[in-house]
């Protein structure tokens, strides 16, 4: 058999056991290991374990757990919910200054956690209903939150470009690095919209009371006093330090990801039982219980993901497939156009992990033979995929919204996160046309390479 029609069997199966509904994991590992057993060696088989222990013997992959408890240990406390109201306090005056405080809030409890799920749901419990409270259309309200918990997978640390790094096989530190610009350039594109959607409501509000007298929350907003601002600072201050520490740890040169990670994970477990006395053992084990599941079903997908790309290579299809993608000759702007939609119509059905792990065999060979920086890319890709977690049929940030606001409904939702999809392609031809947005960064702390 040609390596084309192998490929096309390989890549034609994968996606009937996918559709067949079984877990992701499952299906990679399964589709793998029939390959195996049917165009590999006999002998091959013997040595799957093997074959799946050395893709995972990564020390990159060990901080990947670690961040999780990291995670884990700030998203099921209230320093979401404290940091989201310091925030709303602190801003209030500005206009549009609540949808703004939810946008900074997102990207500050994204860093500190590193999840978009644990984001939408630690600052949309707060956040949607005090929104809502103030007069917010539900599905304003939904989409900031929606939006600003994608930048859990682009603001380091981000367990996708951990994987991204290995797959790449390129510096982690720099990749991380590389994610900050981008990231701060969302977080403006999306206050900038949160402060015009602002407006546009609130003088229609004011014009319905004007000619009707209808009432609306837009024209009644609390004010805080200084005071009450200052008392939020305590509880909020000692998150802010740690994501200061673990950054300057890692890029200061005094710790690995590794071992940033495990510091910042303890000192999460330490603050959380300071500061809300989280240190029982019935309120520690379901942070320990929420890391443990989390942490052996992403292992499990990479494992498998590893192995899938494995006998993929062994049969040469990734090889030829990089290659045919070379062959064509395609000018080096429309072959990255081309592998970024093919990203994005892969992230309405599948997580970043598997992507990133499935597609790094086939497309960074050509990508790299044109030219591309592979860690501008990795930003570029990061944001493609961050499109999909609020992007129908899929959009796993959509239904986190659902489930902690199910009285709004799915069509606003969906409708509500659209224009932060198209800040976001707006902010990919930013990054296209001004690449120092992502590569600056690094280049100034790290040197050029």
């Amino acid at each position: 058999m040609s390596v084309l029609s192998l490929g096309l069997l390989f890549g034609g199966v994968t996606l009937v056991v996918m559709f067949s509904g079984m877990p992701i994991s499952f299906s990679l590992g399964f589709v793998a290991l029939l390959f195996m057993a049917v165009f590999m060696p006999a002998s091959s088989l013997d040595t799957v374990t093997q074959n799946v222990y050395e893709e995972m013997a990564s020390i990159t992959l060990l901080s990947i757990p670690l961040f999780i408890l990291k995670g884990a240990a700030i998203g099921r406390s209230d320093a979401g919910r404290d940091l989201y109201l310091a925030m709303h306090a602190w801003m209030q005056r500005i206009p549009g200054g609540l949808g703004i405080a939810n946008v900074f809030t997102c990207a500050l409890f994204a860093a500190m956690a590193g999840s978009s799920p644990a984001t939408c749901s630690a600052i949309g419990s707060a956040g949607i209903p005090e929104m809502r409270k103030r007069g917010y259309s539900p599905g304003f309200a939904a989409g900031i939150i929606a939006a600003g918990g994608t930048l859990g997978i682009l603001l380091p640390p981000s367990i996708t470009m951990i994987l991204y790094a290995v797959a790449a096989e390129v510096s982690l530190g720099r990749l991380f690095l590389a994610g900050i610009g981008p990231g701060l350039l969302l977080v403006a594109l999306f206050a900038l919209y949160a402060a015009y959607r602002y407006r546009k409501e609130y003088a229609a509000a004011h014009t319905a009371f004007a000619r009707a007298g209808t009432a609306s929350a837009y024209l009644d907003q609390k004010q805080y006093t200084l005071h009450e601002k200052v008392e939020m600072l305590p509880r909020v201050l000692p998150f802010v330090i740690l994501l200061i520490g673990v950054m300057v740890a890692l890029y200061g040169g005094y710790a690995t990801p590794s071992e940033t990670a495990g510091l910042g994970a303890v000192l999460a477990l330490l603050l959380i039982a300071i500061v809300y006395h989280v240190w029982r053992p019935n309120d520690v084990r379901p942070i320990l219980g929420a890391t443990l599941k989390e942490s052996t079903m992403l292992m499990f997908i990479i494992g498998m993901s590893l192995f899938f790309s494995y006998v993929m290579s062994y049969l040469h299809i990734s090889q030829s497939a990089a290659q045919g993608i070379v062959d064509l000759h395609l000018s080096k702007w429309f072959l990255l156009a081309a592998i970024l939609f093919m990203v994005i119509v892969l992230g309405f059905f599948l997580p970043p992990v598997s992507i990133i792990l499935m597609t790094a065999p086939i497309i960074l060979p050509p990508l790299k033979t044109a030219g591309f920086d592979l860690i501008w890319f990795g930003v570029l890709m990061t944001i493609v995929m961050e499109m999909g977690l609020i992007h129908p049929p899929v959009g796993l940030n959509i239904f986190v919204i659902k489930n902690i606001a199910p009285d709004i409904p799915l069509r606003d939702v969906v409708w509500g996160v659209m224009p932060f999809v198209a800040l976001m392609f707006v902010a990919i031809f930013l990054i296209c046309f001004f690449p120092g947005i992502a590569t600056g960064f690094p280049n100034w702390v790290m040197g050029s390479r």
